[in-house]
């Protein structure tokens, strides 16, 4: 009765304004409605009845000299975000994009979006024993809207007002109707608004900072190991949401110089659990002697989201690149069957476009009516539209002369044909490029590709950068050809416009780094946003698929098709994991 005496009095004083079929809900999903149940007990892949207590040991690469996650300046340790602080709704990664309740009891969404309103659970409290408050949720989106990262700045500038009728309701507004917005809204860190009184927050410091998370910083030693402690007066041990996961004692990442140190001490035993990265030493190098006395068990976690979407880069920026038939061509030019056997322990599949063996690839499906109404007047080719379109397959030689002739007759098409000098045409230019990359795992590939493109005349030079100069090529687009990644989740959303959008061909800092710039490429990413329904959904991302892989905008790579993991059998963990695959929240350590 209280709750609804407030809520009334809110509405007479023109605090909270929704349609009449607005109700508070335990979650929200981006399309249709969440999985779970309001009286759900605990996630789909946590174990309830993990046990408790211990440490759990990770060996890290790099190195750190900040514990704030959320500004520009300074390396932010791993795991602060993950341990320390909670958001107003938490994920289950079980699903596309739904959230629950976890520091906010209920979400109210009006139908159009555009107001949607937080309620926060009374015994919410950071790790102080202060109560997380309205005013903390306020102070957070500000304070990272004006001074913490631009991912931050973008999203949280869409909200035009932000009311408080009581200390536990925070009701935000926006204008633009982003379907995707009240989500946004719902993963947001939220800070303590009295632990930052006097403290500058966009300057990066060593000193421990208070979150609502189950865990506090115990100990930190820039660039050495970071530990967390698990707070004993967690407020939110008895929710669902985290019913299963949080299950140690104390979390510790020990850094080290490069993979192959971090390897060695997984080894010795002191690391628990290593995500493996390296498809030769997967291979090859698991064969010391616990693995062979069954003290470390090694596992393929299948990935059933997205794999990431990587290649070479094309800047079709540059008039060496901007014709499409050109790109085509040194897709057939790179030899993904020699690689993966001479570099890779034929470890990996090839990656197809930009959704890869998720629902939302378009690969063997024909495009049904709503995409082909997206795709309005793009010109396809029918394979493409069909979904029977297929990467070249080489016969894995290094110089399948049947690859390398259709790239030939390609840029012979496209007017650069084989001379005395080279590849050149009819001015007399040659067909010359740079490919910048930063480490030695991608000069591997680099290298290989290289001399493959010899072959037909190409003449590519491989520069290696350091990681400042590679981060301004991106920036500026300078660039002939870069190594690339986009990370898609099953719920792509406004950050399609950061990556493939036609303002990043011109916008400096976008992750749009092959100059797309394409108005059927923005009418699908337009669609993904405003549809209402999954199966709409579906076939936006489908139509946004075909249009980049029919664009020949990257050379694709590989992937796993999921996570190599080797752990200690002492850590357990359930045998159900998230589509995303290993998920180390639900971990224990076995008695």
């Amino acid at each position: 009765m209280k709750f609804k005496a407030l809520i009334a009095a809110a509405l007479f004083c023109g605090f909270i304004s929704f349609p009449a079929n607005a109700a508070p809900q335990h979650g929200i999903a981006m399309h249709g409605e969440p999985a779970l149940p309001p009286d759900f007990k605990h996630l789909p892949y946590a174990n309830p009845d993990a046990p408790q207590g211990g440490t759990l040991k990770q060996a890290v690469t790099g190195t750190f000299d900040s514990l704030s996650p959320f500004i520009v300046k300074g390396t932010s340790a791993t795991g602060v975000r993950t341990y320390v602080f909670e958001s107003l709704l938490g994920r289950n990664w079980n699903e596309a994009f739904s959230l629950y309740g976890l520091l906010a009891e209920s979400i109210e969404v009006s139908d159009d979006r555009q107001a949607f309103t937080f309620k926060i659970r009374p015994d919410a409290k950071f790790s102080d024993d202060k109560a997380v408050t309205a005013a903390d949720v306020v102070f957070s989106m500000e304070i990272l809207r004006d001074k913490g990262r631009p991912n931050y700045k973008n999203s949280y500038s869409k909200i035009t007002k932000v009311e408080t009728p009581d200390d536990r309701t925070v009701t935000f507004h926006q204008e633009v109707g982003d379907r995707e917005l009240p989500l946004i809204m719902g993963v947001m860190p939220i800070l303590p608004k009295h632990a930052w009184d006097g403290k500058a927050f966009d300057e990066s410091s060593m000193t421990p900072i208070i979150g609502s998370g189950p865990y506090m910083i115990a100990e930190a030693k820039p660039g050495e190991s970071i530990t967390y402690k698990k707070n004993p007066n967690y407020w939110g041990v008895s929710l669902p949401l985290t019913n299963g996961l949080w299950n140690f004692d104390t979390v510790r990442y020990d850094y080290y110089r490069d993979a192959n140190a971090a390897f060695e001490a997984f080894k010795k035993g002191d690391a628990d659990v290593r995500t493996e990265g390296d498809p030769v030493r997967w291979a090859t190098g698991y064969d010391f002697p616990a693995v062979k006395d069954g003290k470390v068990t090694l596992e393929k976690i299948v990935q059933r989201s997205p794999a990431p979407a990587s290649g070479f880069a094309f800047n079709t920026r540059r008039k060496i690149f901007e014709d499409p038939r050109v790109r085509e061509a040194l897709m057939y030019a790179f030899d993904f069957e020699w690689a993966n056997a001479n570099l890779f322990s034929n470890a990996y599949q090839r990656t197809y476009g930009y959704y890869s063996g998720s629902a939302l690839s378009s690969k063997d499906k024909p495009a049904d009516a709503a995409e082909l109404k997206i795709l309005g007047s793009a010109k396809l080719r029918a394979d493409f539209l069909d979904g029977s379109y297929r990467l070249p397959v080489s016969d894995g030689s290094g110089r399948d002369r049947k690859q390398l002739r259709k790239a030939v007759d390609l840029l012979a098409e496209a007017g650069w044909t084989v001379k005395d000098t080279g590849l050149a045409n009819a001015a007399g230019e040659t067909f010359a490029f740079t490919i910048s990359i930063q480490n030695k795992d991608q000069e591997k590939i680099a290298l290989h590709y290289q001399r493959t493109l010899q072959q037909i005349g190409v003449q590519a030079d491989v520069r290696i950068v350091d990681s400042a100069q590679f981060a301004s090529l991106q920036k500026t687009y300078d660039y002939d050809m870069i190594p690339a990644t986009w990370f898609n989740s099953l719920s792509p959303g406004n950050e399609q416009k950061l990556y493939f959008g036609s303002d990043g061909k011109t916008t400096e800092g976008t992750r749009n780094y092959p100059g797309i710039a394409d108005p059927a490429v923005d009418a699908a990413i337009a669609a993904l946003l405003t549809a209402k329904g999954h199966e709409e959904f579906a076939s936006a991302v489908r139509a946004l698929d075909r249009l980049l892989v029919s664009g020949f905008y990257i050379i694709p790579f590989y992937d796993a098709g999921g996570q190599w993991v080797a752990r200690w059998n002492h850590i357990g963990r359930p045998d159900a994991q998230p589509l995303p695959g290993f998920e180390a929240t639900t971990l224990w350590r076995n008695p």
